[in-house]
């Protein structure tokens, strides 16, 4: 696999120290919301942010569920896939960010999906990170902490 890819328009050079979400005591104590419709992806998603540290993690099994989820309980960052069958991540995306109440919640679009066209349309929709599976812990951790060292800065 040749490594000539574009550079990630998400990337953030201001990456510091663990700096916790607003209520959290630190990053490790952030409450994430897992949006995948393949319950394999969400058990591996699950696992990975459990090894390396995340232990509140909801799962919701498309945005049209993720949605009620949201409003009714704290979460600091929602990862989502982008093609689900009712609610696809894009969609997700545009009514978090249309909701006052939601749009300081960063969220990751995780997907297999690696078009140019769905990438820019997911940063016209103020995504805060996008990772191309497969992907590593590693890259996740880095994703994690770079949203939440620029996140703090924006409040």
């Amino acid at each position: 696999m040749s490594d000539e890819r574009s550079p990630d328009p998400f990337a953030s050079s201001d990456v510091g120290s663990d700096s916790p979400a607003p209520g959290a005591s630190s990053l490790r104590d952030i409450r994430i919301l897992v949006v995948e419709d393949f319950a394999t992806m969400r058990r591996v998603m699950r696992n990975l942010l459990n090894d390396l540290g995340y232990a509140r993690i909801s799962e919701a099994d498309d945005g049209s569920v993720a949605l009620p989820m949201l409003h009714n309980q704290h979460f600091d960052l929602v990862i989502t896939d982008l093609l689900m069958p009712e609610m696809g991540g894009l969609e997700l995306l545009r009514v978090i960010r249309a909701d006052s109440a939601l749009r300081h919640i960063p969220v990751m679009i995780v997907t297999a999906d690696a078009q140019r066209e769905k990438i820019l349309a997911a940063a016209q929709a103020g995504v805060d990170a996008y990772i191309v599976k497969p992907f590593t812990a590693a890259m996740l951790e880095s994703k994690i902490r770079e949203l939440f060292c620029t996140n703090t800065s924006k409040t």
